[in-house]
């Protein structure tokens, strides 16, 4: 048996399906790039059939990564596999990822079909993947409460129909370490062709135990482990990807075992996937929490100081945090800015350097010194950028105090034309947004979610602000970027508004492409 552990990441399909807003396609291949660089092994980049969206992005990941298996989910069903295929076939390498249910609560309440009818659905969906591809993966869904009997008989006729990979999800997050890791050793022991297929996990955290089912699960045998960056995902998420990566990584001389993964990507990757889901990571989270490298007793500080592992039984450096800031000002150049960056693990290709600067200038002529934290943020919002976009701030004034009724002037750029509206509101935020509604028509957006966060230290921190607007029932994430609240919060509108544009573009291209193929 390997001693290597695939890592299978999910986080654009479980973690994405979770989120109060679906992230736009721009966002999911931004994602999807930054999974490659850390070196997951299998990307399931979505659910090709659930949207024209979905199967878009999906297509558009699969043509852009090279170093890892993109793979998109299917029921057992023939037209979600076709779906998969089509979206697909463009990558340089793919798998095709169908499940079942077999618990017996999900067959006979869910399925409402006998056990040998379900064993037939999944043989012929295995085999019509096998038509797109000869990575096929096949998911028992709620093996955790599958009997031991069923779940070895819907293994081997998954195998022995063409599946390389067989899954065992703990869909609901029933199981306990040594359930989980009996019911993979059960499945070794009594299926006679378990050596033809790599087994893999799935593990939910509605008990805390995702992590620690995962562990028992490759300890066990297992050789793949589903998962997602921070944990996220359906109710209390899956299996955490730098948990898992980092438990194997630190206890590998116990373990024996290894995996792709380049750990100091793990902070970076993990803070941008925070950034475009719009989920904070808690601050004592394992590995990627604000506090997981912080000592706070004197006792610990004292024994870190004379020797870091007393306390630390990794470093900040491995999982690619630095803990030295550098602070940059106004006279700082473009070299010092492209050199910090490097330091920070971003290449040249990963940004824009005279857009970064010129925000950089900007910022630091407002804060008078730039810190690390905040050239990150920089370099995140400049990817979030609209190349084109349609709306654009071109002027924003916005005053509010003490017994002075809130108001606010704005000038958007839309398309060729710029317009100008004023506001009063019950603050200056609600102000400026009536005025640009007031540009807007007042169109059918309503803003169901505004989140209001900093992004560094002390009184001039940066002011990141978070919008999940609600439009032609859809929700959009917007976000903004500035040291003024109100601006940052009119950024955050207007990326909204340039995400609900081109959602309306691309209906009107379907509704005329329907209309010429004659479609009602």
């Amino acid at each position: 048996m390997t001693n290597q552990v695939k890592i299978f990441d999910t986080t654009l399909r479980d973690g994405e399906q979770a989120l109060s807003a679906s992230l736009s396609a721009k966002d999911k291949l931004q994602i999807a790039l930054a999974l490659e660089r850390l070196g997951v092994d299998i990307i399931e980049a979505g659910f090709p059939v659930s949207s024209p969206g979905d199967f878009a992005s999906v297509q558009m990941i699969a043509r852009q990564i090279k170093n890892a298996t993109v793979c998109g989910l299917a029921r057992a069903v023939k037209a979600d596999i076709d779906a998969c295929g089509q979206a697909l076939k463009v990558a340089e390498q793919f798998r095709i990822h169908t499940f079942i249910a077999t618990s017996a609560i999900h067959v006979d309440a869910k399925l409402r079909k006998s056990q040998d009818e379900v064993v037939d659905m999944a043989v012929a969906a295995v085999k019509h993947a096998r038509r797109y591809t000869d990575d096929v993966e096949f998911s028992c869904e709620d093996a955790g409460r599958t009997h031991i009997d069923y779940l070895c008989r819907m293994v081997e006729a998954a195998i022995t129909a063409g599946a390389g990979t067989i899954n065992i999800p703990d869909t609901v997050g029933y199981t306990t370490p040594t359930e989980f890791g009996g019911i993979i050793t059960q499945l070794f022991n009594r299926v006679p062709n378990i050596d033809q297929a790599i087994i893999s996990v799935h593990c939910h955290n509605d008990l805390g135990l995702a992590v620690a089912n995962s562990l028992a699960a490759v300890e066990a045998g297992a050789r793949q482990v589903e998962s997602t960056i921070n944990g996220i995902g359906e109710r209390a998420g899956n299996c955490a990807l730098e948990e898992i990566a980092m438990i194997l990584q630190t206890r590998e001389s116990m373990l024996g075992l290894t995996t792709n993964i380049k750990s100091n990507e793990i902070s970076r990757t993990s803070k941008l996937v925070s950034q475009l889901c719009s989920m904070p990571v808690q601050a004592n989270k394992a590995i990627v929490g604000a506090n997981a490298f912080s000592h706070s007793s004197g006792i610990h500080q004292d024994g870190v100081l004379k020797a870091q592992n007393t306390y630390e039984i990794m470093t900040p450096e491995s999982v690619g945090i630095n803990k030295n800031n550098l602070n940059l000002t106004s006279r700082s150049g473009r070299h010092v800015i492209r050199h910090r960056l490097q330091e920070l693990g971003y290449s040249e290709s990963d940004y824009d350097l005279e857009a970064v600067y010129a925000d950089f200038l900007q910022l630091a002529d407002t804060k008078g010194t730039v810190y690390d934290y905040d050239l990150e943020a920089l370099l995140f919002f400049d990817k979030q950028k609209h190349e084109s976009a349609f709306y654009k701030l071109s002027y924003l004034q916005a005053t509010s105090g003490h017994e002075i009724i809130p108001s606010a002037t704005v000038r958007l750029q839309v398309g060729d034309t710029l317009v100008t509206r004023s506001a009063t509101g019950n603050g200056p935020v609600n102000a400026a947004y009536e005025a640009i509604m007031d540009i807007l028509g007042h169109q059918d957006i309503e803003i169901v979610d505004f989140t209001l966060d900093s992004k560094g230290e002390g009184a001039d921190a940066l002011a990141q602000v978070s919008v999940i607007a609600q439009y032609n029932n859809r929700r959009f994430h917007g976000r903004g970027l500035a040291t003024d609240i109100v601006e940052a919060g009119v950024n955050a509108l207007i990326y909204v508004l340039n995400n609900t544009y081109v959602a309306d573009q691309i209906d009107q291209h379907r509704q005329q492409h329907d209309t010429v193929a004659g479609i009602k």
